[in-house]
């Protein structure tokens, strides 16, 4: 096993290793719920891990992953009217897809 990263929160780092894991890295998440003793000890000792089962997948996993953190931000004007900004390729409002996407 080796640690990959350290999430911000608990839900990014479920996130993260559910995402990896649809790509074929078996990940876990380690001090899930080291949380509770933030105060006690060091904030940033206290941060969720990702960590990946087999070494021979962590290079895999460190490009899925900073593909993952840096995900195309988009900015259009759907059919509809709406305008539409951040990761999201479905309006909101109406539900059309992105055309492009």
């Amino acid at each position: 096993m080796r640690r990959l990263a350290h999430a911000p929160n608990l839900a990014i780092a479920v996130l993260w290793v559910h995402a990896l894991r649809e790509d074929g890295v078996e990940a876990s998440v380690q001090r899930e719920y080291l949380g509770a003793a933030a105060g006690q000890l060091p904030p940033d000792q206290c941060l969720p891990e990702i960590w990946i089962e087999d070494d021979a997948q962590f290079d895999l996993a460190e490009r899925l992953l900073h593909e993952l953190q840096h995900r195309p931000q988009y900015r259009w004007h759907c059919a509809c009217g709406e305008l539409v900004e951040g990761g999201f390729e479905q309006c909101w409002h109406c539900g059309a897809m992105m055309r492009g996407a």
